[in-house]
């Protein structure tokens, strides 16, 4: 029966596990790394607030100099007889690989928590797949996988309270990002029920074993091939065990708190013929798939895996349909030159094995990869799964949403199919990263899923380019538990929170007919529309979109509030998209700010609450003309520009690298260098500029830029009769260059807006206080004219290098840099 004393709270997959490891553990030995690095700093945090486990102590958390290191210290650790944990992910789980053969070997047991990552091959990815665990599945650890946020949660106890039993060292592990990062709703394990999962037998028998003076052993000998074979094979009978005791765990956790689970769990037909296997958010997102596939009367199903290791050909084969005559087995991760990904090599063993044995016939057995590093995996592509499955030759070791036009892998997939209920409401909102976007949405998914019967998920998609580059936020909102680990692909609401985005992105790409578009643009309600490009104007117009504008960015500049543009587009979402009622909505988001601000001072949550109302004040819906007039897009980049650049970078540039075929890339990781100087990111409210009356030209902006933003030259006074109007210029003030002139350029469209520039300029007027030879401005003033005078300004020569002084920053401003536009946050070297 489940414990009356569970609640019900929304938080993302990290924040579930650490919940839970915390609780359980004495010793928490710690190295970040994304995307695992926030269960170890949770536990740091709660530890240095005195949060005691189940035990009433406090767990010592410690945070070491290397992922090795942690292993080590977790190793040593479980040796002296303390309950310990780590958290790890990609490289870091493999640097922690010879302890782990240690701990495993001397039948040590603890749970390591993993967000499942890629590992760098040829080219280094934060983001998530199946590759490090499946580096980590000969160490002699059980692995144990999640699909989702509660299901990370619950077999975080699960997993400890298994290897207590079994002696068998667990990694329990969930996707990287998809399911680490997932906010969603899930019922908290209440303390009574860890600690009745918890055998204190079991942690006294550990304790027991520990190295110790009072009962001394020898442990870690060397062997002679005489006994090292006879020794490695003692185990098995506890790997023969594990399964049953991971089983028992279940159960026990079901009577307590009515969740129940299974090594394998399968969905679908009964008498189902197609079954696709997978394990973590991809076989949830198959369950998903098969199960609406089947209500139409398809005799499809998925199997999940949950216990990946010891693999129970046992339970495996008692979960499978006896109807099933074709399987596709999906792998998250790529092992190159094997026979088959880990799973499928499992899979069919497990069958072979079985059909010789002459316990079943032998089905049509195809293997498959999809998700490396987080790419989408939606009920589309399962769709194709299934779909290959009933063709009279599948293809086998098929790939999945990618374009395959080298080794000709890859299956055709449907990128439109919606299997989602309609009562769900689905947002996404494009942001600029350190906007506030994302804080904002977390809090918008806590308010919601807050209320009685209501459920919500939130997913973020993040790039490399952190506080640089676009923030993705899909947001679900519902009456039923929401199980869709993919993005938003059909939108009710769509958010573009900078202007900026329109020329480079299609915001508007998810939306539905009849949907609500809301845009942060720096132009009136009767300005905007011809603002637009005429790809905008023509989507909105041809799906019958609800179109409301404000100009949060001078809002928040007018409240003091900087770049912070969160709580006034938070507000609008609420006023405008009727998940709540207004005046509801309101209150929600105004104790939220007390909440999240409170600390802070009174003064910042008065200015919130001010932020809060001026919303409502500016916010204006755009009423729609018959046609779309619009100006068309430039290409990204010039017709000119190197080939990969224009079929490689562009693509990216525009968030459309899904469609880059695998022919366009390095194959071994090699790319040209200089791309960035295509990108022009357009992240800046305000940029430098430059008063070249009042310049001294010292060249102190241009050698603090940490983006080489700022150049200088100088050059002989004749060149600037090509010059456009306007282009700014000053007399070299120095000796030994008659006739030149200086010019100081600012790339304006790369520039982040830091101002370190100002910070450092030593010109200041003497008659305007304030005013320096650098000035911060609205780009949207000098935005055009730049573009012209950058265009004259890259004609003019490099200066000559012999004349340049290498010892002083005045010379050295001339100097070119082969370092430029770095994708770093504003300000960051």
């Amino acid at each position: 029966m489940a414990d009356a004393t569970e609640t019900t709270e929304t938080m993302d997959g990290n924040t579930a596990v650490a919940h839970v490891a915390y609780r359980l553990n004495e010793v928490c030995a710690i190295f970040p790394i994304t995307p695992s690095s926030p269960m170890a700093e949770l536990a740091d945090e709660w530890s240095s607030r005195g949060v005691t486990n189940i035990f009433g102590t406090v767990p010592v958390v410690q945070e070491m100099q290397s992922e090795g290191g942690a292993a080590g210290a977790l190793h040593g650790a479980l040796q002296s007889g303390a309950l310990a944990t780590t958290f790890t992910a990609s490289q870091g789980l493999l640097l922690m690989l010879p302890n782990m053969f240690k701990i495993a070997g001397e039948l040590t047991p603890a749970v390591i928590h993993v967000a499942a990552r890629s590992l760098a091959t040829q080219a280094l990815s934060i983001f998530g797949d199946h590759q490090d665990v499946m580096a980590a599945r000969s160490t002699g650890f059980a692995m144990l996988s999640a699909a989702s946020v509660q299901e990370a949660h619950d077999l975080a106890l699960i997993a400890q309270a298994a290897t207590l039993k079994s002696r068998v060292p667990f990694i329990h592990f969930m996707d990287g990002f998809r399911t680490s990062h997932e906010l969603n709703s899930l019922t908290l394990i209440p303390d009574d029920a860890m600690r009745a999962m918890i055998d204190e037998d079991l942690v006294r028998d550990h304790r027991r074993r520990a190295l110790s003076p009072a009962h001394p052993v020898v442990r870690g000998t060397a062997h002679n091939p005489d006994t090292f074979f006879q020794a490695r094979e003692t185990a098995n009978p506890y790997y023969a065990a594990t399964p049953g005791i991971v089983q028992e765990a279940m159960d026990r956790f079901a009577a307590l708190c009515g969740r129940s689970y299974r090594l394998f769990r399968y969905d679908g037909h009964p008498e189902a013929e197609r079954i696709v296997v997978a394990m973590g958010s991809g076989a949830e997102v198959a369950r998903e798939t098969a199960l609406a596939m089947a209500a139409r009367g398809e005799k499809v199903g998925a199997l999940q895996v949950l216990l990946y290791r010891p693999f129970s050909a046992e339970h495996f084969l008692s979960a499978l349909p006896a109807s099933v005559r074709a399987i596709a087995v999906l792998d998250r991760c790529k092992e190159p030159g094997g026979a088959g990904e880990p799973l499928y090599q499992d899979v069919v063993t497990t069958l072979a094995q079985a059909a010789a044995g002459g316990g079943r016939p032998m089905p049509r057995v195809i293997g498959g990869r999809y998700g490396l590093s987080s790419k989408e995996f939606h009920p589309g592509m399962v769709a194709a799964v299934f779909a290959e499955l009933d063709r009279p030759a599948p293809k086998d070791g098929f790939t999945i949403g990618i374009d395959d036009d080298v080794g000709h892998t890859s299956i055709d997939f449907d990128r439109d199919l919606d299997i989602e209920p309609q009562t769900t409401t689905r947002a996404v909102f494009f942001g600029l990263g350190a906007d506030g976007t994302v804080g904002a949405n977390k809090n918008s998914v806590k308010i919601l899923a807050d209320i009685p019967g209501h459920y919500a998920q939130g997913y973020f998609v993040y790039d490399s380019h952190k506080s640089g580059a676009e923030t993705i936020s899909h947001l679900r909102f519902g009456t039923t538990p929401i199980r869709a680990p993919y993005l938003v692909r059909h939108a009710d609401f769509v958010a573009c929170h900078k202007f900026d985005f329109l020329r480079r992105l299609d915001v508007l790409k998810t939306a539905k007919p009849g949907a609500t578009f809301l845009l942060n643009a720096p132009y009136a309600p009767d300005a905007v529309w011809d603002a637009l490009p005429r790809p905008i104007q023509k989507r909105i117009l041809e799906r019958r979109l609800r179109f409301f504008v404000i100009d949060a960015t001078r809002v928040a500049q007018e409240l003091g509030l900087g770049p912070r543009i969160n709580t006034i587009l938070q507000t609008c979402f609420f006023a405008i998209s009727g998940v709540l009622p207004r005046e509801e909505a309101i209150g929600a988001i105004k104790h939220a700010i007390e909440k999240a601000y409170g600390r802070k001072g009174a003064a910042l949550v008065e200015k919130n609450f001010a932020a809060v109302d001026a919303a409502l004040e500016n916010l204006h819906e755009v009423a729609l003309p018959q046609d779309a007039d619009g100006v068309e897009l430039p290409p990204l980049v010039d017709a000119d520009a190197p080939d990969f650049v224009r079929k490689v970078t562009a693509l990216m540039m525009a968030g459309r690298g899904d469609e880059i075929p695998v022919s366009a890339m390095p194959v071994d990781g090699s790319f040209p260098p200089g791309t960035t100087a295509y990108e022009k990111r357009n992240i800046a409210v305000e940029v430098p500029r430059w008063d070249p009356d009042l310049c001294i030209q010292c060249g102190q902006c241009s050698i603090v830029c940490p983006h080489s933003v700022i150049r200088a030259k100088y050059y002989q006074e004749e060149a600037l009769e090509a010059a456009p109007d306007g282009f700014p210029s000053a007399e070299v003030n120095t000796r030994g260059f008659p006739g030149s002139r200086f010019t100081l350029q600012i790339h304006v469209e790369d520039c982040t807006g830091c101002g370190i520039c100002v910070e450092s300029c030593p010109a200041v007027s003497p008659t305007e206080p304030g005013h320096r030879a650098i000035d911060m401005v609205d780009k949207q003033v000098v935005i055009d004219t730049e573009r012209r005078n950058l265009a004259f300004f890259e004609t003019l020569p490099l200066p000559d290098r012999a004349r340049v002084n290498f010892s002083n920053v005045r010379g050295v401003q001339f100097l070119e840099p082969l370092f430029e536009f770095s994708g770093a946050c504003a300000g960051c070297g």
